[in-house]
């Protein structure tokens, strides 16, 4: 009887070792859970927004223009920064009357008129395996119109926006 229980309970521990492996694994190289903080996302991302970050499409591809990304914010590296890519590296961007031109093409936004530049001059290159990202709400983000941001290398990209778990009404692939 003693013998069986001890079976039973080396069972249960090594059921859950492998769990917390595989947890360990999944979290580590393929997705991870981040929440959004602050409204520099809006409309598509909202304040307390959870969201289930791809971290292993970029080992296999380039990040593409409009993608969604996660990066740690320079100046404290525990703080993660949800922003869009909006040049890719070696485009012009500028900023013109409050629109975004990337290499000379005003961008189709739907977003309002930009009246915070930020503090970098423009027009601005991307540089080679950079990234130059912004928040969808811009005149409230904190991003690469900003030194303290700046361009974001390829090797600092946590991941891509890929599924808002939270809240359950907006459950749904990040566009």
């Amino acid at each position: 009887m003693g013998k069986n229980i001890g079976k039973e309970i080396l069972s249960w521990v090594l059921d859950i070792g492998i769990v917390l492996v595989a947890v360990l694994l999944i979290t580590t190289f393929l997705f991870q859970k981040t929440n959004v903080i602050g409204q520099s996302m809006e409309p598509t991302l909202h304040n307390g927004d959870h969201v289930i970050i791809d971290k292993i499409s970029y080992r296999f591809a380039k990040p593409k223009k409009y993608d969604i990304v996660v990066f740690p914010y320079k100046k404290n590296p525990s703080q993660n920064y949800i922003k869009r890519i909006i040049g890719l590296p070696g485009d012009e961007v500028n900023i013109i009357n409050g629109e975004v031109y990337i290499n000379g093409e005003k961008l189709d936004e739907t977003f309002d008129v930009i009246n915070r530049m930020g503090n970098r001059e423009f027009p601005l290159i991307v540089p080679e395996g950079e990234y130059f990202v912004m928040g969808d709400n811009r005149n409230n983000s904190s991003d690469s119109r900003y030194t303290d941001v700046g361009t974001i290398a390829k090797k600092d990209l946590i991941g891509k926006a890929g599924l808002r778990i939270w809240p359950l009404n907006d459950f749904g692939f990040v566009k």
